[in-house]
């Protein structure tokens, strides 16, 4: 598979790269960003985080607004963030334009309906097809961890959730943690999946986490001055979940923090950190 070097800058000693490249997941042109710490440039494979963002967002929003390449620098990880939906001439986009459908809002599932499902399989990019890219051409080794916001902190969950053998750890700010149950997710869910609840529980962390087996250790934090918490968001959900299963869920609630990026700012470095204490040495 062709990639082809967008932008590069360097930062911290390593080095943020934008990339484009065709995916035969996605049946369109996909960019990505990945930061490679100063590690990767001696030889040494360093662990990746997976970072899912939210709705509106592309693969640029977290790299340039949450301050993470000087603790991944520090700690020896990259980060990839890819794009939250498929784009481009002949993708389908929600016909009145809305921000919570279509460009800009895969959800991180694997659409069944026409025309969705031409394009929209942002699940089997984000677990198959992204990796494999990744881990063939960077020096980065299979120790993963996925990380996210809102939208994406929802995908990270989940996707952490259904493939636990392939992360190490997982963590998420503002989540949509039972979509099934918010206008968010019932609409995405109802458009991208058609009628079948039993379906869109397949997609829903709260739901998974209620019968996981085999936990991945999972960091939540939640600002309590959020405009979306109590009728997108509703960690209480997932908390009932992991106390159901026994999950190791930490959530944390933020006193006075809204669903920002000066938000994922302020405790990013918290994140990296708990994600390097689950890599392997």
């Amino acid at each position: 598979m062709t990639l082809e070097n967008i932008s590069a800058n360097k930062s911290f000693g390593g080095w943020h790269k934008q990339y484009s490249h065709r995916s035969a997941v996605l049946n369109c042109e996909m960019r990505f960003a990945i930061y490679l710490p100063p590690q990767a440039a001696t030889g040494v494979k360093v662990p990746v985080i997976y970072w899912l963002s939210g709705l509106t967002c592309t693969d640029e929003n977290f790299m340039q607004k949450a301050g993470a390449q000087r603790i991944a620098a520090e700690l020896g990880i990259a980060i990839v963030a890819p794009d939250t939906s498929p784009r481009g001439e002949g993708v389908a986009d929600d016909p009145e334009g809305s921000y919570d459908f279509g460009l800009g809002a895969g959800f991180y599932l694997n659409a069944t309906r026409e025309p969705w499902n031409r394009h929209y399989q942002m699940y089997d990019y984000v677990v198959k097809e992204l990796p494999e890219l990744i881990e063939n051409n960077f020096q980065v080794s299979q120790q993963r961890a996925i990380s996210g916001h809102s939208m994406g902190g929802h995908g990270a969950l989940m996707i952490a959730l259904r493939n636990p053998e392939h992360f190490n750890s997982v963590s998420a700010f503002s989540p949509i943690t039972n979509p099934v149950n918010c206008p968010w997710g019932r609409k995405a869910f109802a458009g991208y999946l058609g009628t079948n609840q039993d379906i869109w529980k397949q997609y829903d962390s709260s739901e998974l986490m209620k019968l996981s087996s085999n936990p991945v250790p999972a960091l939540v934090d939640q600002g309590t001055k959020d405009d979306f918490l109590t009728e997108q968001l509703k960690p209480e959900m997932l908390q009932a979940a992991a106390k159901q299963s026994s999950y190791p869920l930490e959530l944390r609630m933020q006193e006075g923090y809204d669903h920002s990026y000066y938000f994922i700012a302020s405790f990013i470095e918290d994140h990296l950190r708990f994600h390097a204490s689950h890599f392997k040495a």
